[in-house]
């Protein structure tokens, strides 16, 4: 049986060693719910590919990090705080390649980020309030995402659409957030409380892009909302493999 596939964007870390590392919770919800195929792809800068990797991939996903868009990505000089340069010239090279081939992006957390500087848009870090944003230096990993706060989706939207709701509870947990725009780019949800970007979509080249700030995959298995980002994504993933989606009895088949 064929499966679409799917490249997730690793992170550079450090683990008594430099690694190439993916939380396993983005992948697994990639399998379960879009039916997908995963391959990991390495922000490394010399091993990059980008039409090579772009060829064999379905879709790609720009997952979260604990590391935060270089500053000067987006024209701004302050010093980066927690950088990973390599993943930021990964990121956008990457996605800029599959967007212009027509091939769907999808990003959740720092990939809504690295898609929004992607398409001309800025950062800040200007975030106020604890229910809109946790720092992990004041939690364990168990409470990090044990919190929630509204957004309000755009009447009409993808996410709308696909929840069939106006407003949904999201836990979003980040250091830099949406500032200006990106050129081109539709917003699909707003925060309640301040009014911050918190996700968008776009099809400038006849792939589906889209973005949430918070975090999907962390309680896809029991959150319908989380459920249907991710049913989204797989729509987007078929249709680009040119595949069939067909539901028998709660199962995908392809």
């Amino acid at each position: 049986m064929h499966k679409p596939v799917i490249g997730v964007l690793c992170c550079n870390e450090v683990a008594d060693r430099p690694i190439q590392a993916v939380a396993s919770r983005f992948v697994e919800p990639l399998h379960r719910l879009a039916g997908a195929t995963v391959l990991l792809v390495p922000a490394l800068v010399d091993a990059l590919d980008a039409p090579a990797i772009t060829a064999r991939l379905d879709g790609l996903l720009l997952t979260g990090s604990r590391s935060n868009v270089a500053p000067a990505r987006y024209g701004r000089d302050t010093a980066p705080d927690r950088p990973d340069e390599q993943r930021d010239e990964v990121a956008l090279a990457l996605a800029g390649q599959m967007i212009e081939q027509g091939k769907p992006v999808f990003g959740i957390c720092r990939g809504l980020q690295e898609l929004n500087v992607l398409f001309g848009g800025t950062l800040t870090t200007d975030l106020d309030g604890p229910a809109h944003h946790r720092r992990e230096e004041a939690l364990d990993f168990a409470e990090l995402f044990d919190h929630g706060h509204d957004v309000d989706l755009a009447a009409g939207g993808l996410l709308a659409t696909a929840t069939g709701e106006r407003r949904i509870s999201v836990n979003s947990v980040h250091h830099q957030g949406i500032d200006r725009l990106g050129t081109g780019l539709s917003i699909e949800a707003v925060s309640s409380g301040d009014g911050l970007v918190e996700a968008f979509a776009a099809r400038p080249c006849g792939g589906q892009v889209l973005a949430v700030q918070w975090h999907p995959e962390w309680n896809a298995a029991q959150c319908d909302a989380s459920r249907a980002y991710f049913h989204l994504l797989r729509d987007a993933l078929h249709e680009s493999a040119g595949l069939e989606i067909r539901l028998t009895g709660g199962t995908l088949h392809m």
